[in-house]
Formats: C-alpha cells, sequence, structure tokens
C-alpha cells in the first residue's frame, strides 16, 4: 500500500523559502502513470493544488504561485520536493503530499499533512 509523509521545519521567516520533501513508500514515484502533488489549506480556506511531478519528471504549476513554485524528486530515494520562494504569512497552512491518478483532478493517497507557519 501506498504511503506518502511529509518533513520539514514549521516554522519559517518571511521572505525565506518554504522547502518541504515527501518521502513515498510502497510504489515508485517513477511508475506509470501517476503524478505527484502539492496541496495546501490554509486555515479556514479551501484545499489549494499547488503543482505535481510526473512519473517522467515533467513539472506542473498552479498559475497563481509558478513564479514562486519549484518541485523536483531525488529517485534512488523515491522523494519529491516542494520549495516556495519569498514566503508572506499568506503562505502559512497544512501542506500535504498526494498522488494524482492520472486523469483530471484526483487523488488516491494522501500524507498526513505538515503544519508550515511563516511568521518573524
Amino acid at each position: 500500500q501506498v504511503q506518502l509523509q511529509e518533513s520539514g521545519p514549521g516554522l519559517v521567516k518571511p521572505s525565506q523559502t518554504l522547502s518541504l520533501t515527501c518521502t513515498v513508500s510502497g510504489g515508485s514515484i517513477t511508475t506509470n502513470y501517476y503524478y505527484w502533488s502539492w496541496i495546501r489549506q490554509p486555515p479556514g480556506k479551501g484545499l489549494e493544488w499547488m503543482g505535481a511531478i510526473a512519473y517522467s519528471g515533467s513539472t506542473y504549476y498552479s498559475p497563481s504561485l509558478k513564479s514562486r513554485t519549484s518541485i523536483s524528486r531525488d529517485t534512488s530515494k523515491n522523494q519529491f520536493t516542494l520549495q516556495l520562494s519569498s514566503v508572506t504569512p499568506e503562505d502559512t497552512a497544512v501542506y500535504y503530499c498526494a498522488r494524482n491518478q492520472g486523469w483530471g483532478m484526483s487523488f488516491d493517497y494522501w500524507g498526513q499533512g505538515t503544519q508550515v507557519t511563516v511568521s518573524s
């Protein structure tokens, strides 16, 4: 069974870069035809898809975050990473990694989520 787990600092200062890692077990991030996404939920708001990296290594980003977002992977560790630059308190949220089933915005496996607070 596929499991995903987020890790990284829970507190980031404004203007710095937020970096999170998702470790995947029970399935390879290079296996056809899945996409590996980052999703966040600010307090009191809904889920926001941020971007994804495909089994092929291709990346996709939300237009509203594209300028600040970078997703990469380390296939030897079966991990993928989120970097969000120039953060502000508006980036405070619970951050999730999740597997996309391929077609459409559907997700079958999720990490437990990790709280990230942007504050000085």
